[in-house]
């Protein structure tokens, strides 16, 4: 898990740091400031933010509104010596909120609570991908690569930019399991529903 600590306060970010290792959880990144916390995420793309609220120019709450802009982003923690942000940080999707002088003890209840949300975050990521074999390996493709899906015999044909390929899940079977990414055209063909409304407007 790539985990980044945003907080402009030296000592605030080595105490959370020490308290995560005790979660047996290692910070890859500490940023001083939202500009660094921006940069940074946007080269090492983040599964995981503790994000101050009350920090000089960009806040966190600016910060967590740009993360929230990225293809897959990070599950956000705000943390802060004010309460009263916390209906703010709902207001952002915040997986958690910790109260400064963070304890032992909350830190704890939040880690669990994200151990739930990180299994339905990688069940999400692995519904948007299709396993293939191609000339004896196995592959796997983002649906947002596929232009669309052709039904050929007791196989599917699948095709994307760089070529094409047979899988053995059927258009019914797809239309289940990606029904936010697959429009059914024909009673032979499923298109990406997001390049099909690319192309017709």
């Amino acid at each position: 898990m790539n985990v980044i600590i945003v907080d402009d306060e030296p000592l605030a970010r080595a105490r959370l740091v020490r308290l995560l290792a005790a979660q047996n959880i290692v910070v890859q990144n500490e940023a001083s400031n939202g500009t660094e916390a921006l940069a940074l995420s946007k080269v090492n793309q983040p599964d995981l933010v503790f994000l101050d609220v009350d920090m000089p120019g960009i806040n966190g709450l600016e910060v967590a509104s740009e993360l929230n802009k990225l293809a897959v982003p990070p599950a956000i923690v705000f943390i802060t010596a004010h309460p009263e942000h916390a209906l703010d940080a709902l207001q952002l999707n915040a997986a958690g909120y910790l109260v400064k002088p963070v304890s032992a003890q909350s830190l704890q209840k939040v880690v669990e609570q994200l151990g739930r949300l990180n299994k339905v975050h990688i069940q999400k990521q692995q519904t948007t991908k299709i396993t293939y074999q191609l000339a004896g390996t196995l592959k796997s493709i983002e649906m947002e690569c596929i232009y669309y899906f052709a039904a050929e015999e007791k196989y599917t044909k699948m095709v994307f930019k760089r070529g094409s390929a047979l899988i053995e899940q059927s258009l019914k079977q797809l239309e289940t399991l990606y029904p936010t990414h697959v429009l059914r055209v024909h009673r032979n063909t499923l298109v990406n529903k997001k390049r099909w409304l690319l192309c017709t407007h």
